[in-house]
């Protein structure tokens, strides 16, 4: 199952046209945007893309760089949402003291952000995209499914309990999985839409859970622990509650991968393909 040119490409195409709007004005939507099409693009280039190594290596970097960023202005604009829907009426001057905390920190990591998107780095990173984009016009043939399989199954292999630290891999690797599956979704695959179905329902529920475990974090912080704050404690409780459902999905997630196989085609049956389509391309 190679990858589908066409889907490579409108991936590039969605992050350069989000790369324009990133800095004039990083609203919410927009900065989620950008990061979700920036880690399609890295899971197209940096686990089946051909091409120029430097320049993948160097475009690579530039986006790290500005998702990470970006990333710390999304984890605020979560937080800020999740605070905001938060009914706390015993503790409303605590919560209104830490969403005030959590906007100047947000007006802070804006102007991190648009200092880092400036004209200069989005005309370098899109150039590098317009050159790597040229390159899709050979045919890639690793097939992202297997990848994608591959990555969740080494995750799964230790069969150690899930901790924090498990589960937060499970949200960073599932993610790349999810890219990576969802560029198989041109071929109508229904293994990789079951697949997609499975590690979107995981990245939501542990990424939920994360999402809370930041924000508990950051009030401890300015609030003092459990002893010293309601809402803390109340936070506290709400995240452990997120913890356990996220345990649940990742024991799900394991149970499907041992069920669910996936034959992963060997070297050989690889190198067969690639040397019947460049000889079909060259005919």
């Amino acid at each position: 199952m190679p990858i589908d040119r066409k889907l490579s490409r409108l991936i590039l195409e969605r992050l350069d046209r989000e790369l324009r709007k990133l800095g004039r004005k990083p609203a919410p939507e927009r900065v989620h945007r950008f990061r979700t099409n920036s880690r399609r693009a890295e899971a197209l280039l940096s686990e089946v893309g051909f091409g120029h190594p430097g320049n993948d290596a160097k475009l690579l970097k530039l986006l790290a760089r500005l998702r990470k960023k970006a990333g710390r202005v999304r984890d605020l604009d979560v937080e800020i949402a999740a605070l905001r829907g938060l009914r706390v009426p015993q503790a409303n001057a605590q919560k209104s003291q830490l969403m005030a905390a959590l906007v100047v920190e947000r007006a802070k990591r804006e102007r991190k952000l648009i200092e880092a998107s400036d004209r200069a780095t989005i005309d370098e990173i899109r150039k590098r995209l317009r050159r790597r984009a040229k390159d899709l016009n050979r045919p890639a043939y690793r097939d992202p499914l297997a990848l994608a399989f591959r990555k969740l199954r080494e995750l799964s292999r230790n069969g150690v309990p899930v901790s924090e630290r498990i589960l937060h891999q499970y949200r960073i690797i599932g993610k790349r999985a999810r890219y990576l599956a969802e560029l198989a979704l041109a071929s109508d695959n229904p293994q990789a839409k079951r697949l997609v179905e499975r590690l979107k329902h995981m990245q939501d529920v542990i990424g939920d859970w994360h999402d809370w475990l930041k924000l508990s974090q950051r009030a401890e912080k300015i609030l003092g622990d459990v002893r010293r704050s309601g809402l803390v404690a109340m936070l506290r409780n709400v995240t452990q509650a997120k913890f356990r459902q996220s345990l649940a999905v990742v024991g799900e997630m394991r149970t499907t991968l041992a069920s669910d196989p996936f034959p992963v085609p060997s070297a050989g049956n690889r190198n067969r393909l690639q040397k019947n389509a460049a000889q079909s391309t060259a005919a």
